[in-house]
Parts: structure tokens; sequence; C-alpha cells
């Protein structure tokens, strides 16, 4: 099989790991090509919209775990193929010297154990960096169950590194997945923190762990020398078990306090192959996936907690209503606020009005008083917000409306922005 046939391969097995959007890497350069910016990279839409492009490839497709949900499960009769490393090096520097990509992440399967595959993923990185002269973004993929010293040395040849939990609970683990732990994969997350925290300059020069035959012993360039500069990530599948998304939100909230992830990712369940373990859907859960992400987003940006979103009575998102406007019309006594003099905090909280809008509302009060049409000018969703503020004592709506009534404009008001939107539910800073 020639390079071609095994990228066709390889990068088709990959395309179900969704957690290689934004990097948020900032290294400095050295001699070599390639950068990274502050900006981040990511595989389809960055913070600023921008579409940026990665070399999404597994080192191989064969695995001796044997997960339910996963396309290279040891005993699926996928074919199987394998890179070497000299050969994923020349093919991501032929693909960014013409442009074709910005950056690489990679992620394997399993081969004879843990630590052999994660030596082969280092090898590679360093390979890049080192002998390639690449400066680009590079995100790698921790194998659970791996020594910690070779997660440490993925971390500084790395721009982000990630190790996907994949379900939410140890008993969906032990059903679908039964060669994972929690525990593993939770231990191997904080010794990645760890690593971050202590942000270490250098990586000592070390053997390889005994008995395998590849070596990524050596100390990292002054370009890669803070450990994993743009953080750790993880993937959580939706709909493959049955935790309901209180569940879900609560272990996002839980990763983000104690390992300060910088994202969680959501993928809907594409059932890949008949199981009896598994769920019999009739199309993947996007539309939950979608309201997950937007719960998320208010988890790191707007100061919101799981359990003020979802609770014992609704454990799962509103499908019909966004997770803040959803939020909204369940404590309408908190509205409306008026924007005059309403805190940061309480500004965040009012649909229509995104983390900029806020900021621009504080201090564009400072020397003006604010009317309908200045906030609208400020970036406000007034169609949204509308229902829920006052500006100076003035209203545009009924300061009292029934909640049935609101529920139904807010809902068909978004229905109609996804229809502009079309298939690719983008989350703004409009919520």
């Amino acid at each position: 099989m020639d390079t071609l046939q095994k990228l066709a391969l390889l990068a088709a097995s990959a395309r179900y790991d969704v957690s290689c959007a934004s990097s948020g890497s900032s290294r400095a350069v050295g001699t070599g090509y390639g950068s990274t910016v502050p900006a981040g990279i990511c595989h389809s839409f960055a913070a600023d919209g921008r579409c940026i492009s990665l070399l999404k490839v597994l080192f191989t497709n064969a695995c001796i775990n044997d997960c339910a949900y996963c396309v290279n499960r040891r005993s699926s009769s996928a074919p199987r193929t394998s890179f070497e490393v000299e050969e994923l090096v020349a093919l991501t520097e032929s693909f960014y010297r013409r442009n074709y990509i910005e950056g690489l992440f990679l992620s394997s399967g399993v081969i004879k154990s843990a630590d052999y595959t994660m030596e082969l993923l280092v090898r590679t990185a360093r390979t890049l960096r080192r002998e390639a002269g690449f400066n680009g973004y590079i995100h790698v993929k921790i194998i659970p169950g791996c020594s910690p010293e070779l997660a440490r040395m993925a971390g500084f040849w790395a721009d982000r590194v990630s190790v996907n939990i994949e379900l939410p609970s140890d008993q969906s683990l032990r059903l679908l997945a039964p060669e994972k732990t929690g525990r593993q994969i939770l231990h191997s997350m904080g010794a990645i923190r760890s690593d971050i925290d202590e942000n270490t300059d250098s990586l000592p020069a070390r053997r390889g762990p005994a008995g395998l035959p590849l070596s990524c012993t050596g100390r990292p360039s002054l370009t890669t020398s803070r450990f994993a500069p743009a953080g750790q990530s993880t993937q959580l599948i939706v709909g493959a078990s049955p935790e309901n998304d209180r569940h879900i939100l609560g272990l996002s909230q839980n990763l983000y306090d104690t390992y300060r992830l910088r994202r969680v990712y959501y993928s809907a369940f594409v059932p890949v192959r008949q199981d009896e373990r598994l769920p019999v859907l009739s199309s993947p859960p996007v539309r939950r996936e979608h309201r997950l992400y937007q719960a998320d987003w208010l988890l790191r940006f707007y100061r919101f907690r799981a359990e003020e979103l979802l609770d014992d009575a609704l454990p799962f998102l509103d499908l019909d209503l966004d997770p803040k406007a959803s939020w909204a019309v369940r404590h309408l006594e908190r509205f409306p606020v008026e924007v005059q003099h309403a805190d940061y905090e309480t500004l965040l909280r009012v649909p229509g009005i995104g983390v900029k809008s806020a900021q621009r509302i504080v201090s564009a009060r400072r020397h003006q008083r604010l009317d309908f049409e200045s906030l609208g000018r400020i970036g406000t969703v007034l169609k949204r917000a509308r229902w829920f503020i006052t500006c100076g004592g003035r209203s545009l709506e009924p300061s009292d409306p029934e909640e049935a009534r609101l529920r139904l404009r807010l809902s068909g008001d978004e229905r109609a922005t996804d229809l502009l939107r079309g298939q690719h539910l983008l989350f703004g800073d409009d919520v």
C-alpha cells in the first residue's frame, strides 16, 4: 500500500475524533518553517469564524482494544495499515509547504501496548520538530495507560495534547470499552495538568522504556521549551450510552475545575457497525451535541455552573431553545434587567447579550446614557434581549410576558436563524 492509499484509509479512520479544534498556542520560533499564532488553529472553525485545516490522521488503524463504538475496534474487518515515522513526517512537511494544511493532529489505534504506540507518536512529533524543522501546530493524542514519562515527552514536542475520556461513566466504559477505565484516563489527565503547571523549561535526556525499539530521547529545541502551550482537551461521545445531559455537563464542569482542560468536545454517536450493546438510532443526535456545545460555552465564558442549567427535574437540555434562553425563561423573576445599572455578571445572563456586547455596555455607559438604538450598534441582539431588558426604565415588550408565549417566540427566532446558518450551527456571541 503506497503513502496516498494509507493516507486515505487513516484519515477516514480519524474523522470520528472531533477533539482537534482551536489550539490557542503561542511559541517562540527559531530556524525552520511554520508557526503558530495566539488566535489558535482548529479543524473546522476558529473563534473568529475562520476555517483552518489540519492534517488529521491516525498513525495506525490497527488496535488491540475492542471498543464497541469504534470503527477500528479489534474485531472489525476493516483493512489495516500503518505509517512509518519518516513517511508521516515527509507527508506533513509536503502538505504544509504546499499550503494544504496549517498543522498536524495525530492519533492512533493501540498496537502491541500503550507505551509502544505512544513512543511512535512521540518520535513522529520529535522528528518533525528537530529534524524537519517544523514549527507549526501539532496536536498529539495521549494513549490511555501509557507511562507518564512518554506523555510528558509528547507534551514538550506538541502544542496540545489530549486524552479522550469517550464515555461519561465507568459503567459505560466497562460495557462498551472494557480495556479502558475512568481512573486510568483521569490519572493521565492529572499528570498532564501537573506538567503544564510546572511549565518545565527542558526535557531531561532519558532512555525509552525497556524493550521498546524506538528512541525518542533528547532535549527539545527552544521553540518547544514549554509543555503543551495550548493545554489539553478531551472528547465525550453523546448518545452511545444512557447518561443524561445533566451527568455529561457535571462531568465537564469537574474536568474544567479539576484538570483545567481547555476544551471538552462532544461527538454525536454515529453507528459504524451493529452491536447489541449499542443503542439503535435513526440518526446521530447532532442537535443534542449542538446544545451541549452551547451549554459548555456558558460554563467556560458566561460564568454559569452545570447545576444551574440542569437538575433532577430537567435532566436534558431543551432541543427547541438554546440553554441560556431556556434558563432565562425558567427564571423570569430575575428579569427585566436594567442595562444602565446591571453589573457585568448579570448582563451575561441576558439572552441576546454576549461577552463582547456586555463588555461594551459596561464601557459605554460610563460616558453616555444608553438607548435601544445604541444597544443595537454595540452588538446586542435585540430580537432576543428585548424580552429581558429595560433601558432607562423603558421596555420594548411587556415586562411580564407569558412563559409559553415567550418560549414560542424565542424558539421561532432560533429556528429561523438555524435555517440561515445552514447545517453548521455556529455558536457565536449572540446568546
